[in-house]
């Protein structure tokens, strides 16, 4: 099935970046729009206490299922928002690598952000997304 999703590199910013810069869709594309997918057990409590990996993890899990309801899977993602409550660089790379490694090839834009506060007792990460498919 073709996918929606098409990546846009740029050889003229910094190739640092482990993402690309921009994502299209066809305009006959369903966009999907997430809520932010948090670190949430099913019986409403915070899984993995205390652990942004392991927070940014069951985000990820939340994320897939979400996606899978709305009839996507990961690699229809076109941009993630990652919001991590801390000051701390060390804390938000610790969740990235996680959203990192998850998407692998398909490194859609997105931004990383440290936050004060997120809604749920003891969450530390939330994720965004944005999805695009093309349906038969």
């Amino acid at each position: 099935m073709p996918r929606a999703v098409t990546l846009i590199r740029s050889a003229s910013l910094s190739s640092v970046a482990e993402y690309a810069y921009a994502a299209t869709a066809p305009a006959e594309a369903r966009l999907i729009f997430l809520a932010g997918a948090c670190p949430l057990n099913e019986d409403g409590s915070t899984a993995a206490t205390g652990d942004y990996a392991g927070q940014a993890a069951k985000a990820l899990e939340n994320m897939r299922t979400a996606l899978a309801d709305a009839g996507a899977a990961l690699h229809d993602v076109i941009s993630t928002r990652v919001l991590v409550a801390s000051s701390r660089q060390e804390d938000l790379a610790t969740a990235w690598q996680v959203v990192r490694d998850a998407f692998g090839d398909h490194d859609v834009p997105s931004t990383l952000i440290g936050v004060t506060v997120l809604g749920y007792a003891d969450q530390l990460v939330e994720i965004e997304a944005t999805a695009a498919v093309l349906d038969p």
